[in-house]
């Protein structure tokens, strides 16, 4: 069941179509919502477009951002928007104390300015229900590159997966449904033995180099460093590696470049390739969280 959020006032700054589906969400819950950045329609008392961040931020409760949040340059993630967001201290400390600003993840320079301010940082993806739920166009859109991709099938590709956490494990499963021959590459005794109890091939980190040769496609999910020269020097020159781990990836993209290997960054696939099935997994949490964090019953 969703919360009454009648009467509560919320700023969404930035972000893309997953945005502009949680903005019609909380103004159906009664929200006034206060955007910065995205395309909708002014639709009066609910909604309100705003011209400039302090006009978006006034008089509000709780932030929304987009879910990469601020990006390594400082501005706020918003695809529509043709001059930059730029979130300052100097707006957060305007806001009421404690007030929530909720994110999909933190970067530095969000971690930062929100440590300088009297507010709190809330990041949705570190929640299972969010994290489990965008793992399924997660997977669905870095299999659809994979498949734009390579001149084979994903039926019979020897395809390896690397980290067996709620996205590998989604990428994984859904390879196997294909008839791919998937390896899962994990650090984690009890994820390689969950591979195998899948009727997968499971590896250790230690044994990647050794069996490298044999990927087609190489799928990452793991935030470090792991596709490291050494081990794609050994990869075959056709190997096609999709990484949807947080930027910068877990792949030395520039390693990859030299040896005419095909690598590809692919962050925010669920917006990219779903954007309405990913604004409504945001739209099943964030009022629930923006009510609770409120202390609203």
């Amino acid at each position: 069941m969703q919360p009454d959020l009648k009467g509560v006032r919320v700023a969404v700054l930035g972000g893309d179509a997953r945005e502009i589906e949680l903005v019609s969400t909380l103004s159906r819950l009664g929200a006034h919502v206060q955007v910065v950045g995205l395309p909708v329609k002014n639709d009066p008392p609910h909604v309100k477009l705003c011209q400039s961040l302090e006009e978006g931020l006034t008089g509000v409760q709780a932030v929304i951002l987009p879910v990469p949040g601020i990006l390594e340059n400082g501005h706020i993630y918003a695809v529509y928007e043709e001059k930059p967001l730029i979130l300052t201290e100097a707006l957060l400390v305007k806001l009421p104390p404690e007030a929530p600003i909720i994110a999909g993840f933190a970067r530095p320079r969000l971690k930062e300015i929100v440590k300088r301010s009297n507010v709190r940082l809330v990041t949705v993806l570190d929640l299972d229900e969010v994290a489990i739920l965008n793992s399924i166009p997660s997977a669905e859109g870095a299999i659809q590159m994979a498949m734009e991709n390579t001149a084979i099938t994903i039926h019979g590709s020897r395809s390896f997966v690397l980290g067996f956490g709620r996205t590998g494990a989604s990428i994984a499963r859904l390879l196997h449904g294909m008839g791919a021959k998937v390896t899962v590459v994990s650090r984690t005794p009890a994820h390689r033995a969950r591979a195998y109890e899948m009727c997968m091939n499971s590896i250790s980190f230690e044994e990647l180099p050794d069996a490298v040769p044999e990927a087609d496609i190489i799928f990452n999910t793991v935030p470090a460093m792991v596709l490291t020269n050494c081990i794609l020097s050994k990869a075959r020159e056709d190997t096609v590696i999709i990484d949807v781990a947080s930027p910068p990836g877990g792949t030395d993209f520039e390693a990859a470049a030299r040896l005419g290997i095909k690598a590809l960054l692919a962050p925010g696939l669920p917006g990219k390739v779903a954007p309405k099935t990913a604004g409504q997994i945001l739209s099943r949490v964030i009022p629930k969280l923006v009510a609770q964090e409120l202390g609203m019953k």
